[in-house]
């Protein structure tokens, strides 16, 4: 078993016997999810964290997504209750990159391929994305970039 799956089975066992139902309701979707992740995939072995951490942060974007929704039909409360459930499910991510960090691994993978502006971006990016895996989002990951390969012809 992974150091992530058991964390989540640990804390899921932890969550049942304190009755913590924001936690409980989260972690058995997100047991679901891999569950279900891993028999799509064929697998008969656990995922792997990376692969967890990726599954962690597109639940994480579709609660984001879901509460948008709900504010904008009035349903704030509903809303509310789904950035919970997103700012829990964040806990199991990796530490984030500071804008520092981003912004230096950014410089580093730039110059690794010679990078001269905006039509850089995919190389960069690919380059990069192995490498930040997990630690940063990806919006976050490509504005910061764009305005980077902007800045060298600016």
């Amino acid at each position: 078993m992974s150091n992530l799956s058991e964390r989540i089975q640990k804390d899921l066992v932890a969550a049942m016997k304190t009755r913590h139902e924001l936690e409980l309701s989260v972690l058995r979707m997100l047991k679901s999810e891999i569950q279900k992740a891993q028999t799509e995939k064929g697998r008969t072995t656990e995922l792997a964290d990376d692969d967890i951490v990726a599954l962690i942060q597109r639940l994480i974007k579709q609660r984001q997504e879901a509460a948008e929704q709900y504010t904008a039909g009035g349903a704030a409360e509903r809303a509310a209750e789904e950035l919970r459930e997103a700012v829990f499910l964040e806990t199991y991510l990796p530490e984030q990159l500071s804008d520092k960090e981003l912004d230096e691994m950014i410089e580093r993978a730039a110059a690794a391929v010679k990078a001269t502006g905006p039509k850089d971006m995919g190389r960069v990016m690919g380059r990069l994305m192995g490498e930040i895996r997990g630690r940063a989002e990806g919006k976050r990951v490509k504005s910061r970039v764009q305005s980077y390969l902007q800045s060298l012809v600016d």
